[in-house]
Formats: structure tokens, C-alpha cells, sequence
């Protein structure tokens, strides 16, 4: 199939061009797109360079697939036209996530939602992506009542500009800053912006992204997004409160079992999930899995996952994946 790339020369867009290669994604041909700015210059994949074109030139070339990650700005106005000329649109930007027309995909989860008359595929937020994956096996067999979420955020989340202030910070150059504070030796309880209730926007996508990928709006949920001197890897102390009442042995096989999962869980020799292990990998790890000994029904876990991986890149090419049985098929206006 031809697959575009927009935001090719991004961090979510170059590791959206490293995941495409080493899933051995069916590309015939690939149309990296980026901004005017970046237009001219190339990228590799398979080995091979190839010239960015512009949003313009993407859309001449008719793709049967494209994955977006060039912000909320360019989704809007460009995945309707992409989509429009036959072009399914997988979506990393928080755009379409809630729109209730738009499927908000995990594919571990409700792959079975995705149609062949479904243009614009929405790609959820990274740490609701892991979170989701590790509650999902929980939620069909016992119910979710309540989630109480802390995020420890990797500055990836935000991009080049937070990686280059980290850097700069610890080899004392002077920088541009991405956060209105010095991240190196810090954290900063805040990701995104605030909203006028208090809560960042990162910390709502948490709460409604989660209701509508487990299809369930009574879940109650409350969440502190924080950002932590941390390169690659998004890590999350979740509380869960649940309907019914478990073993915690049978959390951890249930999660064991369950796809995209690695369960890391062994304090006595010292093994738990951490930022510096996932780096690279596609898969959710859970450890420090225990019950709540304040609350019945409840337990605690500790979720961490390479936000650029599963948490964007890797889930948008798998939902590409799913597309594949009809993609092949579009008609493309003439």
C-alpha cells in the first residue's frame, strides 16, 4: 500500500517511519510529509532516502493509509481533505478522540469497532494508551468503579524542544525552554495546560479517553499529570477500585495473559517495570502489583511504557494493521 507519513521528520514521525520497517508493514510506496519548512529534505526507510514533500504534494499522491502526527492544528484541517480523497487517516493528535464519530482505537482492546467506512481513525493519548491496555483485562472480569492515576511523564512527551532543555540543563548550556521551569533535578505537576476546573488537559484526556475506549462513562476517574527529568518512557501509579472482589495472584495471571502485557513483578529480588528498560519496546509492563490494604475491592499497580512507542508510533501501526483487509480497496476519486 502507499503510506504517508505526516510529520515524517518529528519524534513520533521518525518512530512511526522505525515501527512501519520493523513490523514489515505491507508499504509499496511511502510519501514522508512535513511542513513547507521541512520540505526537500529526507528521510530514511528500508535503507533508502526519500524526499519530504508537503502537505499538498501528500495529498496529490493519493495514499491509501496515512498516519498524522504533526499536531492538533494539521489534523483538523488536513485529515478531512486526505480523508475525503479516500484516504484513511490514523490520527495521533488529540483532534478527533472525542469526537463520537470518530473510533478512539487500542487495538488489544476494541479492534472489532474499526469499519471499512471509517476515514479518520483516532490515535488515543500516550499514557492513556498503556493505562488502558493494563485495565482492560481487570475491567471485563471484575468492573472498574474508580481509577485515582498519577503519571511520571518522560519529556519526549513533549517533544525536541523539552529533550534540548533537558540536555542543555545538564551540560549547563544555555537554551531555549520548552517548560516555564528547569526540568533537570525537578518534576513539574504539569503537562499540558490548565484547564479553568484546575486539572491540566492531559490529565482530562486521561479521564475521558479511558471511559470511551473501555465503553463505560460511570468509571470514576481522577488524575495528576506530572512531567519527570526522564528521557524515554512514560511510567503511572494507578489505584484501581473495582466492583468485585479478587485474588491478587489471579491479577497478575490475567494480566500474564493478556496481549501486550509483560507483568515485572518480584520485590524481592528487586524486579519492577522503569523507564530505562522499555526504552525501544512495544510492550506495556505492569509490576508492583498489591492490594490496597485502606480500601476493599482496591489494588495498586505501577504501569510504564515507551511513549513513542505504544504509547504513539507503535499503536498507530497497529491500527494501520487492522485497515489492511480494506485499505487495499479504496476507491480513490479520480
Amino acid at each position: 500500500m502507499k503510506v504517508a507519513v505526516v510529520g515524517c521528520t518529528g519524534m513520533v514521525g521518525r518512530e512511526m517511519l522505525q515501527v512501519l520497517e520493523s513490523r514489515n508493514f505491507p508499504v509499496s510506496e511511502l510519501v514522508p510529509v512535513a511542513s513547507a519548512k521541512s520540505a526537500g529534505s529526507e528521510v530514511v526507510f528500508r535503507g533508502e532516502a526519500h524526499r519530504v514533500v508537503t502537505l499538498e504534494e501528500g495529498l496529490r499522491a493519493e495514499p491509501d493509509l496515512a498516519l498524522f502526527s504533526a499536531g492538533g492544528d494539521v489534523s483538523r484541517e488536513w485529515a478531512p481533505r486526505f480523508a475525503k480523497a479516500g484516504t484513511i487517516v490514523i490520527d495521533n493528535s488529540s483532534a478527533w478522540r472525542m469526537d463520537p464519530a470518530v473510533k478512539l482505537v487500542v487495538p488489544e482492546i476494541n479492534a472489532q469497532l474499526i469499519e471499512a467506512s471509517d476515514r479518520i481513525i483516532a490515535n488515543p493519548n500516550c499514557s492513556t494508551i498503556q493505562m488502558v491496555v493494563a485495565l482492560q483485562p481487570l475491567h471485563q472480569r471484575y468492573g472498574i468503579k474508580r481509577l485515582v492515576i498519577s503519571t511520571y511523564q518522560s519529556v519526549t512527551g513533549t517533544g525536541k524542544a523539552a529533550v534540548e532543555q533537558l540536555e542543555n540543563e545538564r551540560a549547563n548550556r544555555k537554551g531555549a525552554m520548552a517548560y516555564p521551569y528547569p526540568i533537570d533535578r525537578n518534576c513539574l505537576p504539569h503537562c499540558d495546560v490548565f484547564e479553568d476546573n484546575g486539572y491540566t488537559r492531559e490529565e482530562l484526556k486521561l479521564v475521558n479517553e479511558t471511559r470511551k475506549i473501555l465503553g463505560d462513562q460511570n468509571i470514576g476517574i481522577t488524575a495528576t499529570a506530572v512531567r519527570v527529568p526522564v528521557m524515554g518512557g512514560h511510567s503511572m501509579s494507578v489505584n484501581v477500585e473495582l466492583h468485585n472482589d479478587f485474588d491478587v495472584n489471579e491479577i497478575a495471571s490475567l494480566l500474564s495473559a493478556a496481549p501486550g502485557i509483560e507483568v515485572r513483578d518480584n520485590p524481592l529480588i528487586n524486579t519492577y517495570p522503569m523507564p530505562l528498560m522499555v526504552r525501544g519496546k512495544d510492550e506495556v509492563f505492569v509490576g508492583r502489583i498489591r492490594r490496597d490494604e485502606s480500601q476493599s475491592r482496591a489494588l495498586n499497580m505501577w504501569i510504564v511504557a515507551d511513549n513513542l512507542r505504544k504509547g504513539a508510533a507503535t499503536n498507530a501501526v497497529q491500527i494501520a494493521e487492522c485497515c489492511t483487509e480494506f485499505a487495499g480497496n479504496l476507491n480513490h476519486p479520480a
